[in-house]
């Protein structure tokens, strides 16, 4: 599924008008009457009859849903309260007809414009079992107004359940910045595509279950080739694992080599490696520092390990000429490769990591130190050999752009996608939304994962599974061509360890560990088999 930005779910709507002759009164009409749907769903027994509904409907075409669905709401015998927080004279037609139709069946609709209507809506709010929310749409951005601001908190202070009509009233559509407040929504019902500010937060803890409906819009429209963001769902996932031939054999299905590991940080190599086993790849070989070898030797069983030299006998990181020249002869046997987990910052370290990238002749995977080691001079990755895969959470993105996580945070797509295509690298930007963009500007967000999963070593697990399932999806190529198969590990990688890790969540909850989401890596890989049969 797509996810849009404003301004093409705008293009959409003119396009539907212009071509299809679907004007946006019809489309209003069948989003007021799905939010209506939708109501009757959150009041206690499902039963809209008798029930106190508040509607608070701005001037703007989310305003029309709204009046639309109060009068759906009525017709199913509710007691509607409706209250405008916007100019009428704003309405565009198809809101005017709505607020026509609405009024002549003799529902009262009030302004809120003295003391006495913010009394009556005070009180209105207190006894409601349910509240829609039409007051902004997904063209608002920046500060709210007073008169806004206010209805949104005695909203929130109400406690009631809200539905919000496409997005919850101060939420950033493009980016999910809550500037001030925002509704918070039990669920919200959002039309024709999801939005990327419903994705990414703070905007997606405002939306409560989000429910995607496409009001009517047709299809052709909604799946735009010109729309470069999309959603990595089951759909996607099942539709992208290629299938594994009876003639495969640990040759075929990978040979990844992970280098990673130093004093202290033993655990982030093993879930690496072991995690890129789980995901399916033939055979894993780990590259770790001399002097750790032994104690690798003892954790890992079915990952091959190999000792690497260090700059000093005993000193627990890799580094130095013996080093380099070990891992680029390593390399040469191997599909793809992986960098970077637990490897450490000593400077030594992080010259071997630079000079390896830009040497390495197979795909590659950025992770944790590896992307540090490019963070003064970020501009070096545009010139390796391949389009590397960097897989850095917030805050090494943030240090490798040179920016804090909150600035990164307020334009998350919009700086990633100008990474990527600067840096000629395909980024994984791992957060509770995690994001993959290509070079080329296409970007996916993940609709696996959980709260459990905030805690260290999933992010090696992730970076395993991507670099197990590089020769197995993309053939060691890594490309970002959308009509392959190449450039799809990274997809897989996200999708499957979200899934694992939601799979884990409900055996482990909030106790679950690393290791569990890598556990569970063969259960995602079947459920995903099971859904393409």
């Amino acid at each position: 599924m797509k996810v849009s930005l404003v301004e093409e779910m705008r293009s959409v709507d003119k396009v539907a008008a212009e071509e299809y002759a679907l004007p946006s009164v019809v489309l209003m009409e069948n989003a007021g009457h799905r939010a209506a749907e939708v109501v009757s769903t959150m009041l206690t027994g499902g039963d809209v009859a008798g029930s106190a509904i508040v509607v608070l409907a701005g001037s703007g075409n989310n305003g029309g849903d709204a009046l639309a669905a109060a009068r759906h709401l009525a017709n199913a015998g509710g007691r509607i309260k409706v209250f405008l927080a916007g100019d009428k004279s704003h309405f565009s037609a198809a809101t005017a007809a709505m607020y026509t139709a609405l009024s002549r069946m003799g529902i009262e609709i009030a302004e809120l414009n003295g003391d006495r209507d913010w009394d009556r809506l005070h009180i209105a709010l207190r006894k409601a079992d349910c509240l829609i929310d039409g007051i902004l749409g997904t063209g608002f951005a920046g500060e709210l107004r007073k008169k806004t601001l206010r209805l949104i908190e005695q909203v929130n202070e109400a406690a009631r359940p809200v539905l919000a009509i496409d997005i919850p009233s101060g939420v950033a559509a493009d980016t999910g910045i809550v500037s001030t407040v925002a509704v918070q929504a039990r669920a919200t019902l959002t039309l024709g595509l999801p939005k990327v500010g419903q994705l990414l937060s703070p905007g997606a803890d405002y939306c409560g279950r989000l429910i995607v409906d496409d009001i009517g819009i047709p299809r052709p429209l909604l799946a735009d080739e010109h729309i470069h963001q999309a959603l990595i769902d089951d759909e996607l996932a099942a539709a992208m694992l290629p299938p594994r031939p009876r003639s495969a054999h640990k040759g075929t299905c990978g040979r990844i080599l992970v280098i990673a590991g130093s004093r202290g940080m033993t655990g982030a190599a093993t879930l690496a490696a072991s995690a890129a086993l789980r995901a399916g790849a033939g055979i894993v070989t780990l590259a770790v520092p001399a002097s750790l070898h032994d104690i690798m030797e003892v954790k890992l069983t079915e990952v091959m390990t190999q000792p690497v030299p260090e700059p000093e006998p005993g000193c627990g990181y890799i580094g130095g000429q013996a080093a380099l020249d070990c891992l680029q002869a390593m390399a040469q046997s191997y599909d793809a490769v992986l960098i970077g987990p637990g490897l450490g910052r000593a400077a030594a370290t992080q010259e071997l990591v630079r000079i390896f990238a830009s040497s390495c002749p197979k795909p590659l995977v950025l992770d944790a130190d590896a992307i540090y080691a490019f963070r003064s001079a970020p501009q070096d990755l545009a010139q390796l050999a391949q389009v590397p895969i960097l897989t850095p959470h917030l805050g090494e993105l943030a240090g490798l752009l040179g920016c804090t996580v909150p600035e990164l945070r307020r334009e998350l797509l919009s700086r990633v996608r100008q990474a990527a295509a600067e840096y000629q690298c395909i980024f994984v930007a791992k957060s509770e939304c995690t994001l993959v963009v290509y070079p080329d500007g296409d970007a996916f967000f993940s609709v696996k994962g959980n709260p459990g999963m905030a805690t260290a070593g999933c992010g090696d697990v992730l970076a395993g599974t991507i670099a197990g399932l590089m020769q197995q999806m993309d053939g060691g190529r890594s490309s970002a061509a959308s009509d392959s198969h190449d450039g799809l590990a990274p997809l897989m990688g996200v999708y499957l360890h979200g899934l694992a890790g939601d799979l884990a969540y409900a055996e482990k909850g909030e106790g679950l560990i690393a290791s569990d989401v890598r556990d569970h890596l063969p259960a995602a890989l079947q459920q995903v088999r099971q859904a393409q049969s």
